[in-house]
């Protein structure tokens, strides 16, 4: 059961991490992580990995009402385990956004960001009272699709050269999960 807490810096917590806001402050430690997972993020995932382009990528998160990022953190160190972003956050009858997501190196094959993924999905249907979010994966990338699928997303469709990365337009899978999907 996710618990919060006011002397928490987090907004919600599993059993062992809890997700919070990106801070300016966090631009030290998030850019090293990125430096040393360089090789485990290549070629599906480009964070900011200089002091420059994560201030004015957390500036993004943090202002930008169509935004909201979500650092995972483990809570026995508060050490940052990975991070999720909710993208193109639309209102109205629409409630829905698209997820990025990524974990450091260290992080890998721990299953923290599936429990970070889990804890992000409820606050977004709760507390921000989304209803729809979706996440578009290179259909190479087995470490991403296992992480939706451990979420519960469903495959949807394919989008042939839908994103533009790494010099080139990638294909993707369409993934996504409703609110009435969740387990409640």
């Amino acid at each position: 059961m996710a618990e919060t807490s006011s002397a928490s810096p987090y907004l919600t917590t599993g059993p062992r991490v809890g997700i919070r806001p990106y801070t300016y402050e966090d631009g030290e430690e998030f850019t090293e992580l990125v430096r040393r997972s360089t090789e485990y993020h290549r070629p599906w995932l480009f964070p900011p990995a200089t002091a420059e382009t994560y201030a004015m990528y957390a500036q993004k998160l943090i202002e930008d009402p169509t935004r909201a990022g979500f650092l995972v953190c483990e809570r026995e160190s508060g050490g940052i385990a990975g991070f999720i972003n909710i993208n193109n956050i639309v209102a109205g009858g629409f409630r829905s956004g698209a997820i990025g997501y990524g974990a450091f190196a260290h992080a890998v094959g721990r299953g923290l960001m599936g429990e970070g993924l889990g804890l992000v999905v409820r606050y977004a249907f709760g507390v921000m009272g989304l209803h729809r979010l979706e996440a578009n994966i290179q259909p190479l990338n087995a470490a991403s699709l296992g992480l939706v699928r451990g979420a519960g997303f469903r495959l949807e469709g394919f989008s042939p050269a839908f994103l533009f990365i790494d010099g080139a337009w990638r294909d993707h899978e369409r993934w996504a999960i409703t609110s009435e999907m969740l387990d409640r």
